[in-house]
């Protein structure tokens, strides 16, 4: 991509409206515009990250065997009513009436629609286990929405919902959903730490936030420093053996982790004081097992192998991709910009062209845009006219992982700078080895 095609629309000062580093360099970076309170449009450089953090969900939910499907956004509220949650959910839910008057509202979330679709299609336990996934956008009508996309009234969410014959089914379900998310998030470049935590309205009774640590997070965190030290589940972790998963989630929920809300101080107290961890925590995703909560006064069985009709049990699993954006940018930046991951960044490679005009410089640009597209690196060619400091600035704001300089000096020499934004790493390279070394 071109970048004098692109639309990149760059702020050089600091929002002031913006009060923590992902919405200030969000805003700055033109990865994303305020619409109303807490509603932010997408701009071009933010929805390529967000798309490539959906990318990485749906691989890792497909992997442990859930199965995508998209609900819509505007729900009924006699939904909401069988479930009883209607009337306790709160002012966080949008409530609107269609032309007709019927009672309609903006899903905050899909536990309530799911289940009516399962139970409109599904009736044997033969059917099950089934685990049904969607990424959408959701409403919560948040009283203060602040810091951006961190606590936006609009957000996207990769939300699932398992259907399990018994509890047995159903904490395997969870244990499939624990390790999907500890590749998902090892595969964005985050460490993020299990903790036991509060259901909320959800409800249920076995829970756990995914936490990456972060100084401006919104809530305290507690944990042993082994959990750090776990290993990731492998590419070739077997989802269907029961028990490889609960040994893996077992060894991830033996060292004590916890949200405030769950913090148990005499217990933290016994462990050694060089491990604790006290700490500001961002959540990233959050799972439950809730049983038959829903299932059963909406009327969602199947029949058993002894011939019953059964409630089924079920769990939900949500990961914030829109949340994801900011957090990401929270724990990988520097006073210059944003430092993507590889897996996330917008573009791989921003190749700058110091000379625009040079025959030199333009020649060996077109050389390496065509090489590097070709490998299949996204690449992003700032060829404006442009001072070199301000395309400097650029391509430090917007975060690629690697730079490319082209300029008359070092071309005089045969040879193109190579940057590397996360080190600062620099080398002077022919353009036949900087290829090399961008596609190793």
């Amino acid at each position: 991509m071109r970048l004098s095609r692109f639309f990149l629309p760059i702020l050089r000062d600091n929002p002031k409206e913006a009060e923590i580093v992902s919405h200030r360099l969000m805003l700055r970076a033109g990865m994303i515009r305020q619409e109303s309170a807490g509603i932010y449009a997408w701009l071009p450089m933010g929805l390529r990250v967000l798309d490539k953090i959906n990318r990485i969900i749906r691989e890792e939910q497909n992997r442990s065997g859930a199965v995508e499907l998209l609900m819509p956004t505007i729900q009924s509220a006699d939904l909401w009513r069988e479930s009883g949650r209607y009337d306790a959910y709160g002012k966080e839910m949008l409530r609107i009436a269609d032309r007709h008057e019927r009672e309609m509202l903006f899903g905050p979330t899909n536990e309530e629609m799911i289940t009516e679709i399962f139970r409109a299609s599904v009736k044997s336990y033969k059917d099950l286990p089934l685990n049904l996934y969607h990424i959408q956008w959701k409403f919560r009508d948040e009283v203060r929405p602040r810091f951006g996309v961190m606590r936006g009234r609009e957000f996207l969410m990769k939300d699932a919902y398992s259907f399990d014959l018994d509890q047995a089914g159903a904490r395997h379900a969870y244990n499939r959903m624990f390790v999907a998310y500890l590749r998902t998030f090892n595969r964005l470049g985050l460490t993020a730490i299990p903790m036991r935590a509060d259901t909320g309205p959800i409800g249920g009774d076995l829970s756990h936030e995914f936490i990456i640590l972060a100084d401006t997070g919104e809530s305290e965190v507690f944990a042993d420093r082994q959990v750090l030290d776990q290993p990731i589940p492998a590419v070739d972790t077997d989802f269907e053996n029961v028990a490889e998963l609960d040994a893996i989630v077992k060894a991830w929920t033996t060292p004590y982790a916890a949200t405030s809300e769950m913090h148990d101080a005499a217990l933290y107290e016994t462990i050694p004081n060089e491990r604790r961890v006290s700490a500001r925590g961002i959540e990233v995703g959050h799972i439950f097992y809730f049983g038959t909560k829903y299932s059963e006064p909406m009327k969602a069985t199947v029949t058993g192998p002894d011939g019953r009709e059964t409630p089924v049990h079920m769990g939900s699993y949500g990961i914030g991709s829109s949340r994801l954006v900011a957090a990401l940018i929270e724990a990988f930046h520097d006073e210059n910009g944003i430092v993507w991951p590889q897996s996330v960044a917008p573009f791989d490679v921003s190749l700058l062209n110091l000379k625009i005009g040079d025959a030199g410089t333009d020649e060996t640009c077109a050389t390496l845009y065509k090489a590097l597209t070709a490998r299949g690196l996204d690449v992003l060619y700032d060829d404006r006219d442009e001072r070199p400091g301000a395309k400097f600035a650029t391509a430090d704001l917007i975060g690629s992982p690697w730079q490319v300089m082209v300029g008359p000096k070092s071309l005089a020499e045969g040879k193109v700078e190579l940057k590397r934004r996360k080190t600062g790493e620099r080398q002077l390279l022919s353009v036949e080895d900087a290829v090399l070394a961008l596609t190793a």
